[in-house]
């Protein structure tokens, strides 16, 4: 055995190259190899080591002796069918890996059903590692070529970086090391893990000079924090947001994915993106910028154009904590699913979650769904039962929707530039009292809705599709429907408050439409970006030490010299002891000390500017 063992060794070693290849890429080989191996038995395993040994001296054998030496002959013929089939990389072409990338993701290769249908085996929030990519959705629109350019020969000789799942390290980004952030296992409950990220003790050090930078609301500190330490996260991301306002979207987008890097690599070994089965609690303020991150990630690759790699990660973060759903990212899978083209994803999210989360009470699934249905009806490679099937669907579900939800209509069709027939323009029920009379919390979700989705209402198809439904809802409402009587009563009762989570989701996508409706014990306390609207029910592992002064309890005049002297002190160090009043007199002198110190400082440095002389004798005199 132990012979055996090391004469296989060579042979590990001269496939090694192909182990550069995602798991997908190399998945088939092995399978071949294992159905070969077991065909040749104990006898090629003994002859595998010189069969690889001889390589090419293997082919100028005469006939004879390949005839009696079976399993090296089989060995050849293995190798020439992984060639064949394009599985066998050598020299690390790039022509082959891209042509292997083409080929796993043909969509004609996946398994499918008799309808045409991709097989629902799957879970329903699986991810694919390959779907986080968005290079690889990027080639698939535009070609390898396009995508990498002058890349290709400088990969080559790239220096060695740690390959990871969520985004590409970069040779600009600083030279990783451990930044006092791990990930522990807290649990496991019924086949899911729960996880939670955790700060060392010098890593909260530094997130405490992080929040007295963001106190200070000087971008600048920052940036000398990043400096010293370049992968905390909470000032990546806080500092993203900067460059994203300043219109910097390249250094915004980077940033973030710095972030992510940060976070996978304090993953815990058992951690799976894909499996869907691993949890992290938002309630915990150390889990929450993976949730955030990710998001941020999201919305970059939304609008860089890759909205099949932005679904992938929004099933990510939904499958992080899908009762919860902290960032209620089921506001925007829809949208995503509908640009990604995955109506099959939309519609059966649809059908298995409907039962116990009532997706029809929120109005972007109350139309898209539909929409999708639609789309699924106008597509001719499936046969003609099905697509009958998705017309009905996709008829009746749009009724409910405009019956539910009649204050989607007009504005949507405002951004899409329609002009409704009169008929539909004068009824009170899509008319400006279906606006006004809904609640603020009802608001806040036509508008987000109409904001991001109208865009995909625009085909003249899809309009046309619209209509006659519109017409046929009036003709129900006309005749008093139940339905009609039974949507009003439900508007009254629900939607009277929105939860956190969606004012949360709301002011992370920006949308100002939506923006505008909040309310104002929401608009009104401060926002930051690297944990907007904290839960109220936070699990809080350490806490930030008290300052040492208090500036609330200062009078105008020192705010005001410390506005101009960030390091001015009035108080200095306060007295515990107020009953001491040879104390109190000596804080007191000490305090008008610095305010005079502080004075003559000011006084100091200011400077008269010479004003320009000029040889007009007449105009110096206006200087004296």
């Amino acid at each position: 055995i132990p012979a055996e063992e090391s004469e296989d060794e060579p042979a590990a070693g001269e496939e090694r190259p192909d182990t550069r290849l995602s798991e997908q890429d190399t998945a088939g080989g092995s399978q071949e190899g294992s159905k070969d191996s077991s065909k040749e038995g104990t006898v090629a395993e003994e002859t595998d080591g010189d069969g690889q040994r001889e390589g090419q001296e293997a082919k100028q054998q005469d006939r004879s002796l390949a005839t009696s030496n079976k399993p090296r002959k089989k060995k050849k013929k293995r190798k020439t069918k992984k060639n064949s089939a394009g599985e066998t990389v050598e020299d690390n072409d790039l022509e082959d890996i891209d042509s292997l990338l083409e080929r796993i993701e043909d969509p004609r290769l996946a398994p499918q059903s008799q309808g045409g249908v991709t097989t629902d085996s799957r879970p329903l929030l699986y991810v694919e590692h390959r779907n986080l990519n968005p290079e690889n959705e990027l080639k698939r629109y535009f070609g390898a070529r396009a995508v990498l350019g002058d890349q290709r020969p400088r990969q080559r000789q790239r220096q060695y970086v740690r390959s990871m799942w969520l985004t590409a390290p970069k040779n600009t980004w600083p030279r990783y090391s451990k930044t006092g952030i791990t990930m522990q296992l807290l649990d496991t409950r019924r086949g899911v893990q729960h996880f939670t990220f955790e700060h060392h003790r010098e890593y909260q050090q530094v997130q405490f000079k992080f929040l007295d930078a963001v106190e200070s609301m000087d971008p600048n500190n920052i940036v000398l924090l990043l400096q010293m330490n370049p992968y905390h996260v909470d000032s990546l991301l806080q500092l993203s947001d900067v460059c994203r306002m300043q219109e910097d979207q390249e250094m915004a987008r980077d940033l973030i994915e710095r972030a992510l890097y940060s976070l996978e690599c304090a993953f815990h070994p058992v951690f799976s993106l894909t499996s869907g089965t691993c949890r992290l609690d938002y309630r915990r303020p150390e889990n929450r910028a993976f949730f955030l991150a990710l998001f941020k990630h999201l919305m970059f690759l939304e609008k860089r154009g890759c909205p099949r790699t932005a679904l992938e990660f929004c099933k990510l973060i939904l499958s992080l904590d899908p009762e919860n759903d902290p960032l209620c990212v089921l506001l925007l899978i829809d949208f995503l699913s509908l640009r990604a083209r995955e109506y099959s994803f939309l519609t059966r999210l649809f059908q298995e979650w409907e039962s116990h989360r009532n997706l029809s009470q929120l109005p972007n699934f109350a139309f898209s769904v539909p929409l999708a249905y639609f789309f699924l009806s106008q597509q001719e490679e499936r046969p003609e039962l099905e697509r009958s099937q998705a017309r009905e669907r996709a008829a009746r579900l749009i009724q409910l929707a405009l019956i539910m939800f009649p204050s989607v209509l007009m504005p949507l069709l405002d951004h899409c530039s329609v002009q409704p027939d009169a008929r539909v323009a004068s009824h009170p029920f899509f008319g400006l009292n279906a606006q006004i009379s809904q609640s603020p919390a009802l608001n806040q979700l036509t508008s987000l809705y109409v904001g991001r989705t109208h865009t995909l209402w625009k085909d003249p198809a899809v309009m046309a599709w619209l209509e006659p439904h519109v017409h046929e809802v009036l003709r129900m409402v006309e005749a008093q429907d139940a339905l009609v009587q039974e949507a009003e009563h439900k508007r009254k009762i629900r939607y009277q408050s929105a939860p956190r989570n969606i004012y949360r989701h709301i002011i992370l996508s920006e949308m100002k439409e939506a923006t505008a409706a909040l309310p104002l014990e929401v608009t009104s306390q401060p926002v930051m970006g690297f944990d907007p609207l904290p839960p109220l029910d936070s699990i809080v592992s350490y806490t930030r030490p008290e300052r040492t002064s208090h500036p609330s309890n200062e009078s105008t005049l020192s705010l005001f010299f410390r506005s101009l002297l960030p390091n001015f002190n009035l108080q200095g160090d306060i007295r515990h002891d107020g009953d001491d009043e040879a104390g109190a007199a000596q804080d007191l002198n000490q305090g008008v000390n610095r305010l005079m110190a502080a004075m003559r400082d000011m006084l100091a440095n200011i400077q008269f500017q010479e004003p320009p002389r000029d040889d007009n004798p007449e105009g110096d005199g206006d200087w004296d």
